[in-house]
C-alpha cells in the first residue's frame, strides 16, 4: 500500500482514558509502555518515570538524550517536592574568552553553549529519595529497544530529517567536531523514515553504564572520560571537576492560587514562574464571566508582561535580583494588571520592589504522582555528539546572554535561564494531579492555556489538550494555530495584535495531563499533535 504518514484527511478524536491502579502519559507509546512495565513489576511512579525518561532518549532523541537536563515535581505519601537537575557552564569559560575567540553571542552549535548534563544524575537523585526496585531493572526497557531496534515515529521521523539537514551543513564546515552526528544518528548520511528500524548499541552500552553505577559512571567513570577526552580534543571547555562537582538539587515548588486550585512550577532558573506571574496578574480580573475575546486578549497581554519580567530577572537563583515571592506577591500582580487595557501593548521590565523537550506525567496504586520533563533544548542539541556513547551534548547555554550587566550573563559554574517546565495542580492541600506542555519559550504559555481550559472553561483534559493554542513571539506578534476561530482572530487584530497563522502546528507545544477524582481513579489526556500515548493498568 501507499500512503503518506504524514498527511491525515480527517479530524480525529480521542476520548479521555482511566484507570485505577497506574498510568503513564508521554509522547510516544514506547516510552509510555516502559513505565508501564516498571509499574506493573512493583516499582512506583518515580520508577516508572525514570524508566519512562530513560526510553525517551531511545526513542525521540529529536527532543532529549542522556547529555541534556530535567526537571521534576514529585507527589509523594502527601507531600510536594520538586527537583532541578539543570547544569552549569564550565568553570573553564567566560565572556572574555569568547571574545577573544571572535564571538560576537554564544552560538547555537559547538562547545560554547555546552552545560553539565543533569538527567542521569537527576535520574539517580529521584530513584534514591522515592524510588522502590532495583536501579538496574529500570533501564531495561530502554537498553532492550536500544539493541533491538525500534520502528521510528512519524513525528521523531519529521525533526529527524529536519535535523540532519542542519547538522550536515555544520559537519561540512567542520568536520572534526561535527562527524559524529552523523555517524551516530543517521544511515550513511540519511535519517530514518517513519517505521524504519532504527537501533544504537553505543547509546545501549552508555545505559547499562549508568545503571549499573547508579549514573555514577557518566560524572566521573569511564563515560566522563571519554567525553572529557573529547572536550580536550576538540577545543571544549568541560573539565573533570566540572562532572565530578556537579549535583542536582531538591527545591520548595512555587505556586499560586486560581481560582481554588494551587498552581506549582519549580522555582528559577527554570522558567514556570513565568506561567505563575501571568495567572497572578490573571487573579484580578473575572475570566469566567469573560468574553472568549476578552479572555484572549487578557491571557495573552498577562503572558506578555510576565515574560517582560522573567527574560530579564531569571537566572541561576544565586545571581538574582529578585525574590521570586517578590515576583508572585498579590500588590505586584495588580499593579502589573493595571497595566492591561483594551489593545494590544509592549511591555517593559517592572520592579516588584517598589510595589527545543519531552514531557511525561506517571502515577501508581499508592496515590504518588510525577510531572517530569527533560531537554537538549534545540532539538539534538549542540551538535556535539561525544563518541561511542550516543551522548548528544545539549545546548542549553545559548540562552545565557552575552552582556555582562544582565543578570543571566554567561559565568563560569552558572546555571541560565532554563525553558523547561514540569507543572503540578493541588486543592486544599490534595493533589490534583501533573500536567505540562513542553516547547521552549512556548511551555509557560502552554501552561497557561491548559489550566484556563480546565479551571475557567470546564473542559476536560484531553479536550484542554486538544484546544487550538496560540503563542506570543516578540512584540505585539502572536502566533495562532489554523484551527482558531477565523472572527475571533480578525477581531484580536483590530486590537493592534499582529497575527500570523503558520502551517504546522509544531511550535505550539506538546503536552500531558493525569488527574486524580474522589474515587482515587486517574484520568488522562495524551497531545494530538505528537505521536502522544497513555498506558495504564
Amino acid at each position: 500500500m501507499k500512503f503518506s504518514p504524514f498527511s491525515y484527511k480527517y479530524g480525529s478524536k480521542r476520548n479521555l482514558v482511566y484507570s485505577n491502579n497506574g498510568m503513564v502519559s508521554t509522547s510516544h507509546p514506547y516510552a509510555a509502555q516502559a513505565g508501564l512495565d516498571i509499574l506493573k513489576k512493583g516499582g512506583n511512579a518515580i520508577d516508572a518515570a525514570i524508566a519512562t525518561a530513560s526510553t525517551l532518549t531511545v526513542v525521540e532523541p529529536t527532543s532529549n538524550g542522556i547529555g541534556g537536563d530535567c526537571f521534576a515535581i514529585v507527589w509523594y505519601k502527601n507531600k510536594i517536592y520538586g527537583l532541578n537537575a539543570s547544569g552549569y557552564s564550565p568553570n573553564n569559560i567566560s565572556i572574555d574568552k569568547l571574545k577573544e575567540k571572535g564571538f560576537e553571542d554564544i552560538p547555537k552549535f559547538g562547545w560554547e553553549p555546552v552545560t553539565v548534563p543533569g538527567a542521569p544524575a537527576g535520574w539517580a537523585s529521584l530513584w534514591k529519595k522515592f524510588g522502590l526496585i532495583d536501579y538496574n531493572k529500570i533501564f531495561k526497557p530502554a537498553i532492550e529497544i536500544s539493541e533491538k531496534g525500534h520502528p521510528v515515529s512519524v513525528t521523531t521521523s519529521y525533526y529527524w530529517q529536519r535535523a540532519s539537514k542542519i547538522y550536515k551543513k555544520m559537519a561540512d564546515k567542520n568536520p572534526e567536531l561535527f562527524k559524529n552526528w552523523i555517524k551516530t544518528f543517521t544511515k550513511k548520511g540519511t535519517a530514518p523514515k517513519p517505521g524504519e528500524l532504527w537501533k544504537s548499541q553505543d547509546h545501549a552500552n552508555t545505559l547499562k553504564k549508568i545503571a549499573t553505577t547508579v549514573s555514577k559512571d557518566f560524572y566521573e567513570g569511564s563515560i566522563a572520560e571519554k567525553i572529557l577526552n573529547f572536550s580536550k580534543k576538540t577545543g571544549g571547555y568541560l573539565q573533570f571537576n566540572d562532572l565530578k562537582n556537579y549535583s542536582p538539587s531538591f527545591v520548595n515548588p512555587i505556586s499560586v492560587n486560581y481560582n481554588g486550585y494551587d498552581i506549582w512550577e519549580i522555582p528559577p532558573n527554570g522558567q514556570g514562574i513565568t506561567a505563575l506571574i501571568a495567572l497572578n496578574i490573571l487573579n484580578n480580573f473575572d475570566m469566567k464571566k469573560m468574553s472568549k475575546l476578552d479572555k484572549l486578549h487578557y491571557q495573552i497581554e498577562a503572558m506578555k508582561l510576565a515574560f517582560a519580567d522573567t527574560k530579564y530577572y531569571v537566572t541561576d537563583p544565586d545571581y538574582m535580583d529578585v525574590n521570586p515571592s517578590d515576583l508572585l506577591s498579590k500588590k505586584y500582580g495588580e499593579k502589573r494588571s493595571k497595566l492591561i487595557n483594551d489593545k494590544a501593548n509592549k511591555y517593559e521590565t517592572g520592579n516588584p520592589h517598589k510595589g527545543g523537550t519531552v514531557y511525561l506525567a506517571a502515577a501508581d496504586k499508592y496515590g504518588n504522582m510525577v510531572s517530569f520533563i527533560q531537554s537538549n533544548y534545540m532539538g539534538f542539541g549542540s551538535g556535539i555528539v561525544v563518541p561511542e556513547t550516543g551522548i548528544a551534548l545539549q545546548n542549553r547555554g545559548k540562552n545565557f546572554k552575552f552582556d555582562e550587566s544582565h543578570p543571566n550573563c554567561l559565568m563560569p559554574n552558572k546555571r541560565p535561564y532554563h525553558t523547561i517546565i514540569p507543572g503540578f495542580i493541588t486543592k486544599n492541600d490534595t493533589a490534583v494531579g501533573p500536567f505540562g506542555v513542553m516547547g521552549g519559550f512556548m511551555q509557560p504559555q502552554g501552561h497557561l492555556q491548559v489550566i484556563s481550559n480546565l479551571i475557567d472553561k470546564n473542559l476536560n483534559p484531553q479536550e484542554s489538550l486538544d484546544a487550538p493554542r496560540w503563542m506570543f513571539n516578540k512584540n505585539k506578534e502572536i502566533y495562532f494555530e489554523k484551527e482558531f476561530d477565523i472572527n475571533t482572530i480578525q477581531k484580536l487584530s483590530r486590537k493592534e495584535h499582529k497575527i500570523k497563522i503558520p502551517a504546522s502546528s509544531g511550535m505550539f507545544g506538546r503536552g500531558q495531563i493525569i488527574l486524580k477524582n474522589s474515587q482515587n481513579v486517574y484520568c488522562g489526556g495524551t497531545e494530538k499533535r505528537t505521536d502522544g500515548y497513555i498506558a495504564i493498568y
